[in-house]
């Protein structure tokens, strides 16, 4: 989450005229994160989220993230859920740009997760997985293998170097060796594709709700399951945490067992998962508005993901027994 785009109180008593949610008791912008534009709403009917869609978000597949979210609460998992108007339609547009108001959930975001939060977390992306199965829309996911090369095409080489000094030409590297051996057969769905820690939240030690769904997509699961990985089982020092890791695959294989091919698979998803993120966080890091409320990452702690999964050439590397 982030603010990049202002929003006066004119503008936003124009938007909200078509809600049924009471007077506005509080406004304000939330900092974190890089993609859209991000607020806590308080009115009389109670706390949401009103958010404006900016940057790599396409309109068209708005539909499809809003959609998802009734289809999950449907299925028994918590997400927030989009507020109608008054004339049944969830998507407006706010300041020249789409705009949507969704329900506020209770939880805290863990920002140093424990082994027992990994496992949690694990059983709650198997579920994900599971609940999507007949979710009727497929939405291609477009940070994948093109998609990096898109945005890493669009990073002058002394730009990147400025973050890492030859990081540009090892990308360059490492994505040509993803264009040869990407599995392409692997069990597929909808899957969230973006579940670090500030996407969960946890109440009394459970997993209370699952926010963020606007890269999800139609992807390989356990591409999901590394990128939880990543996001999950490194410590601040960026030592790769096994027993974390082997929590979070346990708490999965509890719900969902894993194929023998996305067990062998999992040391290249997860290079992907340290190159997508390696390269659309140096874009960001480069990027950002003059002016925008925003906390762009780091994307050096991606270049040491990377470099840790290159050197991993089999799954029980991570500590993880899958016998």
């Amino acid at each position: 989450m982030a603010v990049y785009t202002d929003v006066s109180d004119a503008d936003l008593d124009a938007f909200l005229a078509d809600y049924d949610l009471g007077e506005v008791l509080a406004f304000k912008g939330i900092a974190e994160g890089v993609e859209n534009s991000n607020f806590l709403l308080r009115t009389e009917a109670g706390t949401f989220i009103l958010t404006l869609f900016e940057k790599r978000v396409n309109a068209d597949d708005l539909p499809f993230f809003l959609n998802l979210m009734n289809h999950l609460v449907e299925r028994g998992l918590t997400c927030p859920l989009p507020i109608k108007r008054r004339d049944g339609i969830v998507l407006g547009e706010l300041c020249g740009r789409p705009a949507t108001i969704i329900s506020f959930l209770d939880g805290v975001a863990i920002r140093r997760p424990r082994v027992d939060h990994c496992r949690k977390l694990g059983e709650v992306l198997a579920r994900f997985h599971l609940a999507t199965a007949d979710f009727p829309t497929q939405r291609p996911n477009d940070l994948s293998l093109a998609g990096w090369r898109s945005v890493y095409d669009g990073i002058p080489a002394k730009s990147a170097d400025r973050a890492f000094p030859g990081l540009r030409t090892r990308m360059g590297r490492e994505l040509d060796q993803m264009d040869k051996l990407w599995p392409c057969d692997l069990p597929a769905g909808v899957i969230h594709a973006d579940l670090f820690t500030d996407n969960v939240f946890f109440l009394n030690n459970e997993v209370s709700g699952l926010i963020d769904f606007y890269f999800a997509c139609t992807d390989a699961y356990a591409y999901d399951l590394v990128i939880c990985l990543n996001a999950w089982c490194f410590e601040p020092d960026l030592a790769f945490n096994v027993t974390k890791a082997r929590a979070l695959v346990a708490g999965y294989q509890s719900v969902r067992s894993l194929t023998q091919s996305e067990i062998d698979a999992l040391p290249l998803l997860a290079r992907g998962a340290s190159i997508r993120f390696l390269v659309t966080r140096l874009n960001d890091w480069l990027s950002v508005p003059d002016g925008a409320l925003v906390v762009p990452k780091d994307p050096r702690e991606y270049a040491t993901k990377l470099a840790f999964h290159q050197g991993v050439y089999d799954a029980r590397f991570y500590g993880l027994d899958f016998d």
